[in-house]
């Protein structure tokens, strides 16, 4: 078994000797190296190529939301997981747009930030869709008509079957479900969420769900009665 290779990204140093100690134990999680502020990123992932960013969000110096854009600007980037103390907060919602691929609270338990770890380098969000809305909703700007009508103008290049899978992710239905309700296999899911990263020149999961809310392709299927 290939050990998931892990950065970590805080300028508190207890808080990284906690997350060394905790997740370091782990089998099947290798640490790689650790970071202090936000600008070190960029040359620590070129010379250790983690696999996970395990990145604070506010840190003095280059923080962790404009660390997370340049990172996942990069071509063949690591996945990037959040570590915040608040639940709805405008930065984390930007570092969900920006490609991270989810978030964890500071204080939550070791086994679950592992868990989130697992699931990032397998390719999973670590987002349900109520966090999804939730985080939405309360970080809510006066630009949402405007986002609206670019995320409509988005989706529309998608054909319908691809538009039933992104919404499907939308709902975070993992790949299985979405073959079965929508009777194809789980190969075709894979390629047409492969296929809708491309047209939309996104970069993961939790980024076709936040479009999906942002043109309202979710309320659209609750209003449809499924």
């Amino acid at each position: 078994m290939t050990a998931i290779r892990l950065l970590l990204v805080d300028d508190d140093p207890l808080v990284r000797a906690g997350l060394s100690f905790m997740l370091g134990g782990a089998d099947d999680v290798e640490i790689v190296g650790e970071a202090a502020d936000g600008n070190e990123v960029a040359e620590l992932v070129d010379r250790t190529r983690p696999d996970v960013v395990l990145m604070d969000i506010r840190m003095p110096g280059v923080d962790g939301l404009t660390a997370t854009e340049r990172l996942r600007g990069r071509p063949d980037a690591p996945q990037v997981v959040v570590l915040t103390t608040f639940h709805a907060d405008e930065q984390v919602l930007r570092a969900l747009r920006a490609g991270a691929a989810g978030f964890v609270l500071k204080d939550t338990p070791p086994a679950e930030i592992l868990d989130a770890v697992r699931k990032v380098a397998a390719g999973d969000p670590v987002l349900s869709p109520a966090v999804t809305r939730r985080l939405m909703e309360q970080a809510a700007d006066g630009a949402a008509d405007s986002r609206r009508t670019r995320a409509r103008a988005r989706v529309g290049t998608l054909n319908d079957r691809e538009r039933e899978v992104a919404v499907a992710v939308g709902r975070g239905l993992a790949n299985a479900a979405i073959a079965a309700e929508l009777f194809m296999s789980v190969a075709t899911v894979k390629t047409h969420v492969s296929r809708i990263l491309a047209k939309l020149d996104l970069g993961n999961r939790v980024q076709i769900a936040l479009l999906t809310y942002d043109a309202g392709l979710l309320d659209d299927f609750e209003e449809s009665g499924h």
